[in-house]
């Protein structure tokens, strides 16, 4: 483990537990993790250390919010894990390439798509909070397995922050699930391609081990409670969270993009 102080320590499993219940119910805990690893360890490592380190916390929590919806809410596994399948090859992929793409320009890019993403669910009330409308179509589901599982675990791999938010935004368009049985099935998902990018990070040497399973037990213990809040508050709850995520993710990228640098 790296030269951290006891108090760092302390704020980042207060970090990872909070990230964990922001994934649970809607995704994007990433937006908290990710950057309090980044300040957190020391300044003379390379920022691929804080991405590693990150997958191997993420990976917990979601496994444990993911079985935690699978026993409580109906989720067709089948479905999630076709898109999954396809998320792991993406992510693998994104994270081999992450060390050469410049935030500054994937920021405004994700900036822009969740502006759109936020007026979009804002002026649409219903959406996510109806009942899924029957069995998904084959072209859905192959459509799903595209942008789902490929475009976002690709992202997932090269970037990360935010990747719950758009699978489940992106479960609920393109499957027309309601908002809980998307961050049901995005966890599965995402479990992919966490387990992906880890992957290619373990393999290049970017996962600090200890700190990563020290972190991972107060984000599993984030992302059971988180779970069980989102399946107990109902779609309408996880509406309310994901705008609220989605905006301060905003605000974070435009901070990092425009102030920070």
């Amino acid at each position: 483990m790296p030269d951290i102080s006891l108090t760092t320590i302390l704020l980042l499993c207060v970090a990872a537990a909070a990230a964990g219940w922001i994934d649970a119910v809607v995704g994007g805990g990433g937006l908290l993790l990710l950057p309090a690893l980044v300040m957190g360890l020391p300044g003379t490592m390379a920022s691929t250390f804080a991405l590693g380190t990150n997958k191997a916390v993420a990976i917990v929590g979601t496994t444990g919010a993911a079985i935690t919806y699978v026993r409580k809410t109906p989720v067709d596994v089948k479905i999630a894990v076709r898109v999954g399948l396809a998320a792991l090859a993406g992510s693998m992929s994104g994270a081999f390439f992450a060390a050469g793409i410049s935030n500054g320009v994937m920021r405004p890019m994700i900036m822009v798509v969740l502006v759109g993403v936020g007026t979009f669910v804002i002026f649409r009330p219903g959406f996510g909070t109806a009942p899924a409308t029957g069995p998904a179509t084959r072209q859905r589901i192959l459509a799903a397995i595209a942008l789902a599982g490929l475009g976002i675990g690709f992202y997932d791999g090269l970037f990360g922050p935010g990747t719950g938010t758009f699978l489940v935004l992106a479960l609920t368009a393109i499957l027309h699930f309601d908002m809980v049985t998307a961050s049901a099935t995005a966890k599965i998902v995402n479990v992919c391609t966490n387990a992906g990018a880890l992957a290619m990070f373990a393999y290049q040497g970017y996962v600090l081990w200890q700190l990563g399973l020290l972190l991972a037990a107060f984000n599993l213990a984030g992302a059971m409670l988180g779970a069980r809040t989102a399946l107990k508050k109902g779609s309408g709850f996880v509406r309310v969270v994901l705008l609220v995520v989605v905006f301060t993710l905003v605000a974070k990228l435009a901070y990092d993009q425009w102030v920070a640098a």
